[in-house]
């Protein structure tokens, strides 16, 4: 078997950046020559066992982190973009796409906004927009979030660690981190009120009052006092951050804001040392572990999906959240299973068979087309009104990892996870699966052509060639 090489220029790169070294100490460390390293640095040579070797005995790193989860979202958001057709013709290989993904990353990033912009102009003309001639090709605000959010593995270092350190001094005196984000809001003239009408969160600057629903389950009104602390007090941090961010529209920041403040309240609440050690112990088991944090299911499964920490990373998992509708209002992905980045999800998901089952877990073994196996968890998340007549939000959650990782999950328990006839075949979504025998298929694919024959009719009205 050929062994696979490796290209990791950007992360010897971030290495050494962050050690403060040259590519002249760096290189004398990791026992290579100086044009060697210069080489690996610009993927012009692919790492080699002996610098992995160097590179953990002498700085104690994760080599993990060599395989970069970038390089796979960007590879499978590359392959969903070219099966559009306006992009007709042969379509390059996995393989081909990955090694693009891995030596210029700023060329698949440039793929994917023309894409993006190509798209967005579809859709104006196809709803015969009449800004399209204002709005140009402006990326949609909620696009360049989602984006940030997706490329940065959904973690945030310096916003996990200064939520972590803020909860580890609430424990110190004796308080959880809500109670905590109480009196700091208190002590910095902050009066908080409840009130039964209104909206779930209302902070009046001028005033200085800070208004959460009466309403709302307790775990949220907790998370909501973390959310304005961390406006408040560390907005120097989250406004650096998305400095980093480089949005393009003011929009887009904005929203960026809320979702980093959304951040620091999980992380502080679900600090990631006694989080993942209590997820290990608990092996996952969400219920527990919402009630030992103080937190929904939700968060408490989207916080899994976030620790992916270097160093101290815990199960690899991929967390989404869909409507009754099927639209995918939540989704982030540790593993190498990635979302479609437009269109619904595969119907065959145990997801969307949760709204049917409230309060229940469902498990499911399944299959993507590549042969990967994934074990998946699902549950109705939806929560009453507050009051007779008040509209109710209906979604439901999932959380999923591949199978090599089961074993840590309470709830693969007494499952048979080698049989092989126990996975059910599931896609990404119609518009981008291979499979040509599905029976939920709701589109032909883009990619491939199709057969009509009017005498012959399967699953399907078409065969795919």
């Amino acid at each position: 078997m050929a062994v696979q090489k490796h290209y990791a220029g950007t992360q010897l790169r971030d290495l050494r950046g962050r050690l403060g070294l040259t590519q002249k100490l760096f290189a004398e460390r990791l026992g290579v020559s100086l044009p060697y390293l210069n080489q690996m640095e610009n993927n012009h040579r692919p790492v080699s066992a002996g610098v992995v070797l160097a590179l953990a005995r002498e700085f104690g790193f994760d080599v993990t982190e060599l395989t970069s989860g970038e390089e796979i979202r960007l590879a499978s958001d590359m392959r969903e973009a070219l099966a559009d057709p306006v992009l007709s013709g042969a379509q390059p290989s996995l393989s081909d796409l990955r090694m693009v993904a891995a030596n210029a990353p700023s060329v698949a990033r440039a793929l994917l906004d023309l894409h993006a912009a190509y798209r967005r102009a579809q859709d104006r003309l196809a709803s015969f927009d009449e800004a399209l001639g204002r709005a140009g090709a402006a990326p949609s605000p909620w696009e360049e979030v989602r984006d940030f959010f997706h490329y940065c593995d959904n973690y945030i270092d310096a916003v996990d660690r200064a939520a972590e350190r803020f909860a580890r001094r609430a424990a110190e005196a004796g308080r959880d981190a809500p109670e905590a984000a109480a009196q700091a809001l208190e002590a910095r003239g902050v009066t908080l009120r409840e009130a039964a009408e209104g909206p779930l969160r209302r902070y009046d600057a001028e005033a200085r009052v800070l208004t959460v629903s009466a309403r709302a389950p307790r775990p949220t009104r907790r998370f909501q006092l973390l959310v304005q602390l961390a406006l408040i007090e560390h907005r120097q941090l989250i406004e650096a951050t998305l400095d980093l961010g480089r949005f393009e529209t003011g929009t887009a920041r904005d929203i960026a804001r809320i979702g980093l403040a959304n951040y620091f309240a999980g992380a502080a609440l679900m600090p990631y040392g006694p989080f993942l050690e209590a997820a290990q112990q608990m092996r996952h088991d969400l219920e527990r572990l919402a009630e030992r944090f103080g937190a929904s299911l939700e968060q408490v499964a989207h916080r899994l999906s976030t620790l992916q920490r270097p160093g101290a990373r815990g199960v690899p998992f991929w967390f989404v959240r869909v409507d009754q509708a099927g639209t995918v209002t939540k989704r982030h992905s540790a593993t190498r299973l990635q979302f479609a980045r437009y269109g619904g999800a595969c119907p065959l998901w145990n997801v969307h068979r949760a709204f049917e089952t409230p309060t229940q877990w469902l498990r499911q073994l399944a299959q993507t087309p590549d042969g990967v196996r994934y074990f998946s968890l699902a549950r109705d998340v939806s929560g009453g009104g507050g009051a007779w007549g008040a509209p109710v939000r209906r979604f439901a959650i999932a959380l999923g990892c591949e199978i090599k990782h089961a074993g840590d999950l309470v709830y693969a328990d007494h499952m048979d996870l080698d049989a092989a006839g126990a996975f059910e075949p599931i896609g990404i979504s119609c518009r981008i699966c291979e499979r040509q025998d599905c029976h939920q298929r709701a589109v032909p694919p883009l990619e491939g052509r199709l057969r009509v024959d009017a005498d012959l009719r399967g699953e399907l009205p078409y065969r795919l060639e």
